[in-house]
């Protein structure tokens, strides 16, 4: 997952006015697989895709499978600056090989359309004036990293063509329509470092039902490159796995960025492995500003706030009389 420099630094730097969750470099899940909590802004429409080698092997059932997948990721901020519509592809098409057959597999492995809202923001509203006269009071570790934004996500699961990737019996029949459920958590630990948590119900309601979870940690290294660490998690009654994933991004301009990853499974059964390259995208020409006033408090607040500054105004005319 790409994270720039900027962007870091735009998540700890609160002022009396904030700005909205556009960046003005790009923002990209890749190279890693989680969902990160923000959007990408409202009217502003993204493009993340990429290649992979990926090799299957069975231990048990004595099988192997090469060939290559492809993601594509449509991403647009629409209507509010916290909303996301989101769209995510995949594709595979590999040579399976085994003692008794040899064949070729392809199908879209993955159609997914769903919808993430950004509902706690926790530095929205928050302003931390830096101190002038000690860098190390400016840099010390600060209790509020530890409060992660949240975001709530809700899709649903496409499948109108035989999937031979499941690893399900073959009379198990993938449903047609799944829906899928997901928190998404953020948080920013200095100017480098974010991670992002993912907790989703998959395929709810059907034989492929699975709780699934992704740590993502990524450190910005300059103003350009990134790099990442994760594990993703599989728990469901067909399939349960863990993967470990590492890799690099790298901003071209403010609108693109190009990365590169590997990963690999902890189970031979299969064994699992896949290294690819990737390409982010970002189209904003439509986007307009938008600035959200720090709160002041609520009407009371003011209320009595007006009504103190009315009595220190009175009192201070008695004292001149």
């Amino acid at each position: 997952m790409k994270y720039s420099k900027s962007l870091l630094v735009f998540f700890l730097l609160i002022y009396q006015v904030q700005f909205a969750q556009f960046t003005d470099e790009i923002n990209s899940n890749r190279p890693g697989r989680s969902m990160m909590a923000f959007s990408v802004g409202k009217s502003v429409f993204q493009t993340e895709s990429g290649l992979h080698y990926v090799s299957e092997n069975h231990e048990k059932l004595d099988y192997s499978a090469n060939g290559f997948m492809a993601e594509l990721d449509l991403r647009w901020g629409l209507f509010f600056e916290e909303l996301e519509l989101i769209g995510e592809f995949q594709y595979q098409n590999d040579s399976y090989t085994s003692s008794f057959i040899e064949s070729n597999r392809s199908s879209l492995k993955k159609t997914i359309f769903g919808a993430k809202y950004l509902i706690y923001d926790p530095f929205k509203n928050y302003e931390e004036k830096p101190n002038l006269y000690s860098w190390k009071a400016n840099h010390r570790f600060k209790w509020r990293q530890l409060i992660p934004a949240i975001s709530v996500y809700a899709g649903v699961n496409l499948n109108f063509s035989d999937n031979p990737f499941n690893f399900a019996p073959d009379d198990v029949v993938e449903s047609k329509v799944s829906p899928k459920a997901m928190i998404i958590a953020q948080n920013h630990f200095g100017s480098q470092w974010v991670l992002v948590t993912n907790i989703a119900y998959n395929k709810i309601g059907s034989d492929f039902a699975s709780i699934d979870y992704i740590v993502t940690l990524t450190r910005g290294i300059n103003s350009q490159w990134s790099g990442f660490i994760e594990n993703q998690g599989f728990m469901g009654d067909y399939y349960s796995d863990g993967i470990f994933r590492m890799g690099a991004a790298y901003l071209i301009n403010k609108d693109m960025q190009v990365d590169a990853s590997i990963g690999k499974n902890i189970k031979n059964t299969p064994s699992l492995f896949s290294a690819g390259l990737g390409f982010s995208w970002r189209f904003t020409k439509n986007y307009k500003e938008v600035k959200m006033e720090k709160d002041n408090g609520s009407k009371m607040d003011k209320k009595m706030k007006k009504k103190g500054e009315k009595e220190a105004k009175k009192r201070k005319d008695e004292f001149v009389e």
